[in-house]
Order: C-alpha cells, then sequence, then structure tokens
C-alpha cells in the first residue's frame, strides 16, 4: 500500500491561491464575484481537504517498519508487521453477515458436531487453529482472505481461499468437502473476513503459520517415543487417540488413530508438527521445549497409524515436495 504523504501547508496554501484565483478570473472586484465561483471554490478546498485526511488515515494505518526480527522461540522483539488479536464479538454486525460470521465461529470450534457428514473423525477446526482461528503462531485465519488466491505448490496451481479450507476438510478432518458455494462455505470465509476487518489489505500479520524449527534437524524417534510419554500422553493418551466427553466431542484431541488427521494433512509432516508443539505445547507451556525436543516428538507421532489419504500421489505435482511429505 502506498504510503501518501500529506500536503505541506504550503502546498495546501498554494492550491487554495490558485482555486480562488481561478474563480475570480475576469473579475474587477470582489463585489463582482458571481456566487457560483465561491461554490466551486468552497468544493476545491474541500475535495484537498479530503485527499489530506485520507493521506493521514493511510499513514495511521500502515504498519510502523522497524528494526528488528521475530526471535528463536517465535516471539517478535520488534515487528513491522500488525499483530494478530480476536476482534470483539460485539463488533459482529446484527444482519445477515452478521449470521454467517457467527455460523463460521460455531462451525470453527464444533465441527465435527456442526458438519458431521463432511468431517470423517473427531477434530475441530480449532484442534489445530487455536483460539477461535485467532492465536498467533497457531495457523491463525486473521487476513488470511486478503492474501488469495495464492500459488499453493502442493496443489502445483492457484488456489481461492475455499479450496484451502476444503483441504483441510479432505486431510485434517479425513472428511470431504464442503460444496463451494454452499452456506456453511460462505460462513467460514465470512468468520475469516471478519477476524480480518482491521488488519491492512493483502498483509501477513506477525504470527501467521507457526514458529520455526530447524529443519536440517533428524528426528530422533527413540527419544521422541520416550518424551511423548513424559510430556502429551496425560492429555493425548497413551497412543495418542485423545479423550472424550459422553457426547463424543473431545476433551483432549487425538494425535494418532481414526479420530485424528491421516497422513495426508499438514500436521501429519514431522516439521510441520515440530512447529506447532515447538510453539504451543505441552499445553501453556509453549516454547518450553528444543527444537530437537519437537523435532523428536513430531517424528514419532506423525508416524503413528492414521487414516491414509487417498491420492495423495497427486500431491505436489511439481516434483518440489518437502522432505517430510508421507508417500
Amino acid at each position: 500500500m502506498t504510503n501518501f504523504p500529506a500536503p505541506k501547508p504550503s502546498v495546501l496554501m498554494a492550491a487554495i491561491f490558485a482555486i480562488s484565483a481561478v474563480a475570480v478570473t475576469g473579475c474587477s472586484s470582489d463585489k463582482d464575484t458571481k456566487a457560483i465561483d465561491r461554490v466551486e471554490e468552497a468544493a476545491s478546498l474541500a475535495r484537498v481537504q479530503a485527499l489530506e485526511a485520507r493521506a493521514t488515515e493511510l499513514k495511521g494505518n500502515m504498519p510502523v517498519a522497524t528494526e528488528g526480527s521475530a526471535s528463536a522461540d517465535g516471539a517478535a522483539s520488534a515487528s513491522a508487521k500488525p499483530s494478530i488479536k480476536m476482534p470483539d464479538e460485539s463488533t459482529i454486525p446484527d444482519d445477515e453477515y452478521g449470521a454467517a460470521v457467527r455460523r463460521g465461529l460455531q462451525i470453527a470450534n464444533h465441527t465435527y458436531k456442526e458438519l458431521p457428514n463432511n468431517v470423517g473423525n473427531q477434530l475441530n477446526c480449532t484442534s489445530c487453529h487455536l483460539g477461535n482461528g485467532s492465536e498467533a503462531y497457531a495457523a491463525p485465519w486473521n487476513n488470511i482472505t486478503s492474501i488469495y488466491p495464492v500459488y499453493r505448490s502442493r496443489a502445483g496451481r492457484i488456489n481461492v481461499i475455499q479450496e484451502r479450507i476444503n483441504g483441510c476438510f479432505e486431510r485434517s478432518m479425513n472428511g470431504k468437502a464442503l460444496d463451494l458455494g454452499s452456506d456453511d462455505m460462505n460462513a467460514m470465509v465470512s468468520y475469516m473476513s471478519w477476524l480480518s476487518k482491521d488488519l491492512p489489505f493483502g498483509v501477513s500479520p506477525e504470527g501467521r503459520g507457526f514458529v520455526k524449527v530447524d529443519k536440517s534437524l533428524k528426528p530422533n524417534t527413540d527419544n521422541g517415543k520416550k518424551l511423548f510419554a513424559e510430556k502429551c500422553t496425560v492429555c493425548h493418551g497413551a497412543e495418542g487417540e485423545g479423550q472424550y466427553n459422553d457426547d463424543g466431542s473431545y476433551v483432549y484431541p487425538a494425535v494418532a488413530g481414526d479420530k485424528s488427521f491421516n497422513d495426508g494433512a499438514g500436521m501429519a509432516r514431522t516439521y510441520t508438527a515440530a512447529s506447532f508443539i515447538k510453539g504451543k505445547m505441552p499445553f501453556g507451556q509453549g516454547n518450553s521445549l528444543s527444537d530437537q525436543e519437537a523435532v523428536d516428538i513430531a517424528g514419532y507421532f506423525t508416524h503413528l497409524p492414521r487414516p491414509v489419504k487417498a491420492n495423495k500421489d497427486k500431491d505436489w505435482p511439481n516434483g518440489d515436495a518437502p522432505k517430510d511429505v508421507r508417500r
């Protein structure tokens, strides 16, 4: 977005005098100035003032450019990007769009219950997209609608946001795609758009995706099994099967087995899972593990038994698949 400088006072005054000169050309005195000339002069001045106000507004909405970058634990010491936060739900409008936004929020938090025909396990969108899909470094959705359409190497072509959502249904949810024009798909896109309402268009905010881990590290699955037993099983179970309420909803989601994501999901990849673990796990203790520990745990649990994604051999058709892709 271009940052237009506010007009200087001298420039503004010159513009005003120029406008005035045009308005009174051919007049012998102020008394001879026609009323229409004064109206045009006022309108011209208003346009200049409006441009000046718009330039100031644009400047105020731009992220502050500062030096620094995200530290190794994912926290930004100083950032040139806007930050992620959940907007106040009271700002959801009381109209048809607002109803779609609320439906999208409901689907995000209760996907298994709300869309049983499309979810093949017992997960919700917020199993991975924490905090209503609005938590930094937990694959937040804030402003994601403004950066799509985008090229995705897994598909080998441009994807729209609806295709990205359906990719999660078919992989992370081990289920079936939504109809692209369905009310539920529109609700999810509406909710994501509402999350983005206070962010500058097309800017990827600080906290997008997960924290970074060193992908050159090789997983030690024996150590990963030991660490999983020590740090993960209290919530996710000895085999990663999760814990559940009587109504079938989970207390803690499955990370393996039939109730978890399939092997075509991003979370089934060692380094993607390690990034999530590093930043957010154990729950409430994010960034307490080293990169190596996170990679070891991920290398172990991602290869536990889980559903198999059909046709995953068609992924990355251009031959640029990451090294941890499941085949």
